[in-house]
C-alpha cells in the first residue's frame, strides 16, 4: 500500500489502552507518510468524513485502568469499528512496559474480546520497543528507566516493579500473560532472525494452536523480519497484533517506501499565548523533570482538599487562569491514596477542561497516562492528528472539535517515564 495512494479503506486500526501510548502510534504511522488519526472515541461517519481517507485509523481508550468486564464494552465497541472499515489489522496497543493484571488492564481479557473480531489464527504479541529503550530477549522484558537510563529487567526497574496499580512482579512475558487467561503462549526468539528461521519456527508453533505468539525484540532490525511474517500471514484473514507502537514500527518497515510525514492539510495551529500543563503522573522521571522545569508558575494540587472541597477546585481554577495571563502555568497533583489515583485523574481532568473554558492558550500539555485519558474525555474534543515530533513517545498533536475555541490546539500527552529532564522547558520552545 502505498501512503499517497487513494484507498477505499484504512489497512489498519489500533486501540489504545492509554492515551499517551496511542499517541506514539498515532506518530509511527503519520512520521512514515500514513494518512492517521486518532479519535478519542468509536467514529462517527461524519467524523471520519472530515478527516478524510486514512490509512491507519485509531481509537483511544482506557483498558489499561480499567477491569475486565468495564473494559469489555468499550472494545467490543472498537473491535465492530475496525471491523466495519474493513482493517487487515486491528492492533491492540499496549504498554510498552506490560503492565497490567488480571483485574485491571488484563491483556488476555482484551485478547478474549478482540478476536472475536478478526479471523486470522495467528494473534502475535510484540515484546519490546528498541527506540524507547524496552527489549525482550527469550520471553523477558528489559525496560530502561527514563530516556537513556540503565535498563531494567522488568521485575526489578525501579519505577515499573513498584507501580501503584499494576506493578510488575514477572519478567517473563509468558507467565505474566498466562496469568490473564492466555495459557498458551508460544515464543519466536531473537536468535530467529539473525539464523533465517523465524518462519519455519513460526509455522511448527502454530501447528499447536497457541492462544498467541510472543516475538522478541532486541533491536530494530528485528521489526522487518516480523513486520514480513505478519504482512505473509494475512491471507488468512484480518489478524489481531498485541504490543506498544513496535506492532506499527513492524507493519511500516515492509508496508512503504520511507514518506514524508502526513500533516492534515486542512488543519490550522493557534499562533501565540501560553502553555498550560496538567502533570498527574508520580514517575520519578516526570518529578525530575517538574523540578527541573523553568518558566512555569508552578499551582501545587492537594488530592484530598480537591476531592473534598469545591470550592478549592474553584479557587485553583482562578488562580490558573490568573496565572495564564501572565504566562505559562503548571498544575501539579501531589501524592493520592491508591485507592483514590481514578477519582484524583477525574478531578484534575474536570479542572483542566474549566481551565480551557476560560483561558486563550496555544499548547496543553498532560504528563500521566491516567491523567491523559481523564483529561481527553473531560474536553468537548473528538479526536487528535500528528503534527510534529517533539520526544520519544510523546508526539506534538493537534486537537479536533467541533467547538471552535478547541479546534486546532497543540496538545502533548506524556506518559510517566517519556521524555528528558528539559522536557517541560522543550515544550515550550519545540
Amino acid at each position: 500500500m502505498s501512503a499517497s495512494a487513494c484507498v477505499s479503506r484504512p489497512r489498519v486500526g489500533w486501540y489504545g489502552d492509554d492515551l499517551t501510548g496511542a499517541t506514539d502510534t498515532l506518530a509511527t504511522w503519520a512520521e512514515r507518510g500514513h494518512r492517521a488519526l486518532l479519535f478519542l472515541r468509536p467514529p462517527t461517519s461524519s467524523q471520519l468524513a472530515a478527516a478524510g481517507p486514512l490509512d491507519a485509523v485509531g481509537i483511544a481508550g482506557a483498558a489499561r485502568s480499567m477491569p475486565p468486564d468495564a473494559a469489555a464494552a468499550e472494545l467490543h465497541a472498537a473491535g465492530r469499528a475496525f471491523a466495519a472499515l474493513g482493517v487487515d489489522v486491528v492492533h491492540y496497543k499496549c504498554c510498552s512496559t506490560f503492565d497490567s493484571a488480571p483485574d485491571i488492564g488484563s491483556i488476555g481479557a482484551a485478547v478474549a474480546v478482540l478476536r472475536r473480531h478478526v479471523a486470522n489464527p495467528l494473534v502475535p504479541i510484540l515484546g519490546g520497543q528498541p527506540n524507547l529503550g524496552r527489549y525482550c530477549l527469550f520471553g523477558n522484558l528489559f525496560a530502561a528507566a527514563g530516556a537513556g537510563g540503565a535498563v531494567h529487567r522488568i521485575d526489578r526497574h525501579p519505577t515499573m516493579s513498584k507501580h501503584p496499580v499494576t506493578p510488575m512482579a514477572e519478567a517473563d512475558l509468558r507467565r505474566h500473560l498466562t496469568a490473564q487467561g492466555l495459557e498458551r503462549v508460544a515464543l519466536i526468539d531473537y536468535r530467529a532472525y539473525a539464523e533465517g528461521d523465524a518462519e519455519t519456527r513460526l509455522d511448527a508453533n502454530l501447528a499447536a494452536a497457541p492462544h498467541a505468539v510472543l516475538f522478541d525484540v532486541a533491536q530494530e532490525s528485528d521489526l522487518a523480519v516480523i513486520g514480513r511474517l505478519l504482512t505473509d500471514h494475512l491471507v488468512a484473514g484480518p489478524m489481531l497484533a498485541v504490543g506498544p507502537s513496535s506492532v506499527a514500527r513492524a507493519l511500516a518497515a515492509v508496508w512503504d517506501e520511507p514518506a514524508a510525514p502526513f500533516v492534515l492539510p486542512h488543519a490550522r495551529p493557534r499562533a501565540g499565548g501560553p502553555v498550560l500543563a496538567l502533570v498527574g503522573s508520580l514517575s520519578p522521571v516526570t518529578r525530575a523533570q517538574v523540578a527541573a522545569a523553568r518558566g512555569y508558575q508552578i499551582i501545587a494540587i492537594e488530592p484530598a482538599r480537591l476531592l473534598a472541597d469545591p470550592a478549592y477546585q474553584h479557587g485553583l481554577g482562578r488562580a490558573a487562569i490568573a496565572g495564564l495571563a501572565q504566562g505559562h502555568v503548571m498544575l501539579v497533583t501531589n501524592e493520592a491514596p491508591g485507592a483514590e489515583m481514578a477519582r484524583v485523574a477525574q478531578a484534575t481532568a474536570a479542572l483542566l477542561g474549566a481551565v480551557l473554558g476560560e483561558a486563550d492558550v496555544s499548547r496543553i500539555v498532560v504528563a500521566g497516562g491516567d491523567t491523559s485519558s481523564h483529561a481527553a474525555a473531560a474536553l468537548d474534543a473528538w479526536g487528535l492528528s500528528y503534527r510534529a515530533p517533539m520526544v520519544p513517545g510523546a508526539p506534538l498533536c493537534r486537537l479536533h472539535s467541533d467547538d471552535p475555541h478547541l479546534d486546532g490546539r497543540d496538545i502533548i500527552l506524556k506518559g510517566g517515564q517519556m521524555g528528558p529532564v528539559t522536557f517541560f522547558a522543550d515544550v515550550i520552545t519545540g
